[in-house]
């Protein structure tokens, strides 16, 4: 009887022995729970957009982000997907010189000749990567989605403006200079981006798909078509605005 525990035991020992060298094995293949659940910055997330081999549907090539064959791409995809969009009025900026009526003895109003000009930056995002630059950056990837909006022109533009010549009076004792309103626009969404899943090889362990999220706001001007093919200018509200002398 002892003898045949005994000879049990050692089919067990010699059964765990056999399921740890196989679950040694295994667990060379598998993938780190670390590389799982990597985590990258927003600053690292834009980098990885601007540098992967689809963006926004379109392929690229290292070039297009200024890099060199040999370094490669650090993303398989990244796409940008607009979760809201809006319109607001930006901030009042004085756009001409001013225009007083302030003799001592002025009781008429004076008829002036004012023209005033009113430039608006184009297009500013949370993250580096996105400003405008030789390339446009993310620019050119976000142009698509603002130009389904209306009074939206290419965001790789770095201003607009917008101006006017008109005949106005300045009443006795006043000053007159022109004030304009930009209408402005923001688009809030994400930039989504994925690292296809690797099998692995014969000398590599095998990777799971990787994706990563970066939160993005960004801002511009909303422009209104020039003529004659022109640049498009900014839309928004001039207006007089009168003061005491």
């Amino acid at each position: 009887m002892a003898k045949r525990a005994l000879k049990n035991k050692k089919v067990r020992l010699v059964a765990i022995g056999s399921a740890l060298a196989t679950g040694a094995a295994v667990i060379t293949l598998l993938p780190s729970a670390n590389a799982a659940e990597e985590k990258k910055t927003p600053e690292q997330i834009i980098s990885m957009c601007e540098r992967s081999a689809v963006l926004n549907g379109k392929k690229q090539s290292v070039s297009d982000f200024g890099g060199a064959f040999a370094d490669g791409f650090a993303a398989d995809n990244c796409d940008y997907v607009e979760t809201k969009f809006e319109t607001f009025d930006g901030p009042k900026e004085k756009a001409s010189i001013d225009f007083p009526n302030c003799e001592p003895n002025a009781t008429e109003p004076s008829k002036v000749e004012i023209t005033w000009k009113a430039t608006v930056g184009q297009g500013q995002g949370k993250y580096t990567a996105t400003q405008q630059g030789a390339g446009g950056g993310l620019f050119g990837a976000l142009s698509g989605s603002w130009l389904k909006h209306k009074g939206t022109t290419d965001l790789t533009l770095r201003t607009v403006t917008a101006g006017d010549t008109e005949t106005r009076e300045v009443p006795a004792g006043k000053i007159l200079h022109m004030e304009f309103t930009p209408k402005m626009q923001r688009m809030t969404g994400e930039w989504r981006v994925r690292i296809d899943a690797d099998p692995g090889g014969f000398a590599t362990n095998p990777s799971p798909e990787k994706n990563f999220v970066a939160s993005e706001v960004v801002e511009g001007p909303a422009v209104l078509p020039g003529a004659a093919g022109a640049p498009g200018i900014a839309d928004g509200t001039a207006k007089p605005v009168l003061t005491d002398c």
